[in-house]
């Protein structure tokens, strides 16, 4: 017989239960669920998120999953290629992390602008070779590229340069009949009346800069001027918005929108009186200039647009729909300038109630909000878009001029930055908004056209709204200029100057030129450098007694 010790027994008694157990398990199948296989994480640049914007054109990329990868599966399952094309971009591979982390960088710089995709598929392996479980793909769009396009020039320069360039839209792009300024750039016989006004006041600086003789430029208003009192359809003395530059029929605007557009007007005037200041030779042709440019002034019924003497003016009349648009003008917008010449006709003149009870709706037109620690005086929260300070003040010089409500230059310097601060600040995370590239105004956009402004933005910058606010603003859009010309210029500086405008995030360049965006730029970089046309406009008689009668003072009334 043996016998064992007690240690002994349970060894034995453990080495029987572990064999029983093995041989109850022996006959079935032992599963292991495999460890799924995903993404965790992707950084561009350091940078996470979905869409990427403002890449470098030579881009370190990161993808990390949850475990290492196949290297060999790597080159066949991800790719990196351009969107619009789907080219895909040569690339190289690096690891990190015990091979769970790629990093990607193109073998050559991508293209500005441009936006590119990240894809990895779904067969792409772990190193256990599990398959990856979804679809991969990321949107990137790559930066400007910040070199200069041109050889830098000084400013001085630069500024002769852009308002050469952009008069060229008025004198070469003008109407063959009529003179007058077409709407854009493809409008055929289609000119509009309030961009002619802004027009002509450009001639003015094309004669003062030597792009033009003074005798071409009097000519060219002589055409114009018989065509606007011989040819073109009035209302009341107004004029329609558009209008066809052959014959001068109206063409409607819109559908109720056919008849007198009192605002166009009043830009037309704006431009027409300030050209009859211009040209005070005592010679015929100049002589004649200014006795058209009287009797288009004096027949604007002015008054006739306050609707049966309401205290206030209407936009639209038409002779069909009479006042169906119903348009009341009222402050603060763009047309200060209607009220100020309504005011000033010496025949057809509006009371000062009306300014004060339609246009300042007495004082509700005041904000007085802080907006990026600046007050705004007048108008809406964050003070709508620029040609606000743009369109009125062509001619009326804001320099010390003030009413019962604003201090008109405060008003223009504070709009001016707010909308400089936003672009600045940029809330939305557009791409492209820096203190180099800023402005908000109305514009043409990728879909169409609206009036851009902070409470409006999509990312569409306008040249027209930095450029035309020089002499509020002269460092900031001195800045702008800089940038778009010599950063921007190989995508927007094209024959008439800037582009209409552009949007950095949709990689969207218009092709389009307009009269009212084209037409601001030169006037108001030549009211910053010489005061020109505010000196000409504030010289009429009937303008100085006019805002004298409404209340405004100023050293230049």
């Amino acid at each position: 017989m043996i016998s064992t010790t007690k240690p002994m027994k349970n060894i034995l008694i453990c080495v029987i239960i572990f064999i029983s157990l093995f041989s109850c398990k022996r006959s079935e199948e032992i599963t292991i669920t495999p460890q799924p296989f995903y993404f965790t994480g992707v950084l561009i640049d350091g940078k996470a998120g979905v869409n990427y914007t403002d890449v470098s054109l030579k881009p370190t990329i990161k993808i990390s999953f949850i475990a290492p990868v196949d290297k060999n599966a790597v080159a066949s399952n991800i790719s990196l290629s351009e969107l619009a094309t789907s080219k895909e971009i040569p690339i190289d591979f690096m690891y990190e992390k015990s091979d769970s982390t790629i990093i990607i960088t193109p073998k050559t710089a991508l293209n500005a602008l441009t936006k590119y995709s990240i894809k990895v598929l779904p067969n792409f392996t772990s190193k256990t070779n599990v398959k990856f479980d979804s679809n991969l793909q990321v949107f990137l769009t790559t930066s400007i590229d910040i070199s200069d396009k041109f050889p830098i020039i000084s400013d001085s320069l630069l500024l002769d340069l852009v308002q050469r360039q952009t008069f060229k839209y008025f004198w070469d792009f003008g109407h063959p009949v009529s003179g007058m300024s077409r709407e854009r750039n493809t409008s055929g016989d289609l000119v509009t009346s309030g961009g002619t006004g802004f027009g002509i006041m450009s001639i003015i600086v094309g004669i003062e800069r030597g792009f033009i003789t003074r005798k071409q430029g009097l000519d060219r208003l002589n055409l114009m001027t018989d065509f606007l009192k011989n040819k073109v359809v009035k209302y009341h003395g107004a004029y329609p918005h558009w209008l066809n530059g052959a014959t001068g029929a109206t063409i409607p605007f819109s559908a109720k929108d056919d008849g007198a557009d009192l605002v166009e007007t009043s830009y037309l005037m704006q431009g027409l009186l300030t050209a009859r200041q211009y040209f005070n030779e005592t010679v015929t042709d100049e002589i004649n200039l200014k006795n058209k440019i009287n009797d288009l002034w004096k027949a604007v019924e002015w008054n006739w647009f306050t609707k049966n003497n309401e205290n206030v003016l209407y936009w639209h009349w038409s002779p069909k729909y009479n006042w169906e648009m119903n348009v009341r003008l009222t402050g603060w917008n763009e047309a200060l300038i209607t009220y100020v010449l309504a005011e000033s006709s010496p025949t057809f003149p509006i009371s000062k109630t009306v300014y004060d009870e339609g246009w300042a709706r007495n004082g509700q037109m005041k904000n007085g909000k802080q907006f990026y620690g600046i007050t705004l005086p007048l108008g809406p929260d964050l003070g709508g878009p620029l040609f606000f300070s743009h369109y009125s003040f062509l001619g009326i010089n804001p320099n010390g001029l003030t009413d019962n409500y604003a201090n008109y230059q405060t008003q223009n310097v504070r709009h001016s930055l707010i909308n400089y601060n936003y672009c600045k600040a940029n809330p939305k995370q557009f791409s492209g908004y820096t203190e180099n590239c800023w402005g908000l105004t109305a514009s043409d956009e990728k879909n169409g056209y609206s009036a851009h402004e902070p409470n409006n933005d999509n990312g569409t910058i306008s040249p027209t709204a930095a450029l035309s606010s020089m002499p509020y603003t002269p460092k900031e859009s001195m800045q702008a200029l800089r940038f778009f010309y010599y950063k921007l210029g190989d995508k927007i500086w094209k024959n008439y100057g800037f582009v209409d405008a552009f949007n950095l995030t949709d990689i969207w360049f218009a092709d389009s030129f307009l009269a009212i965006d084209q037409g601001p730029i030169i006037i108001m970089i030549e009211n910053h450098r010489s005061q020109l046309l505010w000196k000409l406009f504030m010289s009429c008689p009937e303008v100085k007694t006019g805002m004298k009668k409404t209340g405004f003072t100023s050293p230049n009334l």
